[in-house]
């Protein structure tokens, strides 16, 4: 009897796995078009970006790359990365600890002001950031009357990029965090730890990679936005023009080497954000498999 019933489970098994393998034929076609778009709408436009940065020769490249309002955009590229990237991984660290950790009114609300950026157009948040300190915004005229000057210039460029970039630290951190639960951080308390004691001795080390990972898809985002940038930014050339924007005037004005030049920058950038990426999943998921092997 059970050598029959042991028979029957066997072979449902392996017809439920014929009936999800696709035949050969269909595999073939299926990577086929994964291949061709992935070459096509990536490596492609990639491999065109250095070929047209270096047609013109090495000089007009990195005349290009030293030109002073390409120094002032990556200049103005990477404070306003400095700033955005740090307050988004507080911010983002303390909302996924709320979020993940307690149970509280308003939790839902917390949730969907976090994947706001996510639903709202880049251009759409500028334009709420011209309404407010706009001269004719909320505080335009007390801005004025203060001579604080934040629409068209830098201050405007980092809150936009700031609320653009809102949602990576945090949507990395918070499944993970739900994940872990809070048996540790219960016994850490338990044991006579602080709140503080308990986050940088436990809570931390646990989020780690998810947090690297967070910080690197925030930075790689707030130095390649350009909608929200655009609107507030004033496109005041060697002042506000960050380098996202600054690749538009040089492609606008026919400098299409100098245009490809500076995007070569960006396209690096994006490279490497590509291998810190991979390099940050492969360490997470060994340390996942660490964990399990432990457990069991």
């Amino acid at each position: 009897m059970s050598l029959n019933t042991s028979s029957n489970a066997l072979a449902e098994k392996l017809q439920s796995r014929d009936a999800t393998r696709e035949p050969l034929v269909v595999r073939n076609i299926l990577i086929a078009i994964a291949l061709i778009f992935f070459l096509a709408c990536l490596i492609l436009p990639l491999i065109l970006v250095f070929v047209e940065a270096f047609k013109q020769g090495m000089g007009v490249y990195f005349e290009a790359l030293i030109n002073p309002d390409t120094l002032s955009a990556v200049k103005l590229t990477l404070i306003t990365a400095a700033i955005a990237v740090p307050l988004n991984v507080v911010f983002g660290v303390a909302a996924a600890w709320c979020v993940a950790k307690f149970n509280f009114r308003g939790k839902a609300i917390l949730t969907t002001i976090i994947d706001m950026p996510f639903s709202v157009s880049p251009v759409i948040a500028g334009l709420m950031l011209v309404l407010i300190f706009g001269t004719q915004g909320w505080m335009g005229g007390w801005l004025m009357e203060n001579d604080i000057k934040i629409l068209y210039a830098t201050p405007a460029i980092v809150i936009a990029t700031i609320f653009i970039t809102v949602p990576f630290v945090a949507r990395e951190l918070i499944p993970l965090m739900e994940a872990q639960g809070t048996e540790e951080e219960e016994a850490a308390i338990v044991l006579g730890a602080s709140g503080w004691q308990t986050f940088f001795k436990v809570t931390l080390p646990n989020i780690k990679w998810g947090l690297i990972y967070g910080v690197i898809l925030c930075n790689a985002r707030a130095m390649g936005e350009f909608g929200a940038v655009s609107v507030v930014s004033g496109h005041i050339r060697g002042e506000t023009n960050t380098l996202p924007l600054h690749v538009e005037i040089l492609y606008n004005e026919y400098t299409f080497s100098a245009a490809f030049a500076v995007s070569s920058l960006l396209a690096l950038l994006a490279i490497v954000t590509l291998i810190l990426k991979t390099w940050v999943e492969y360490r997470q998921e060994k340390l996942n498999r660490s964990q399990q092997d432990s457990s069991v």
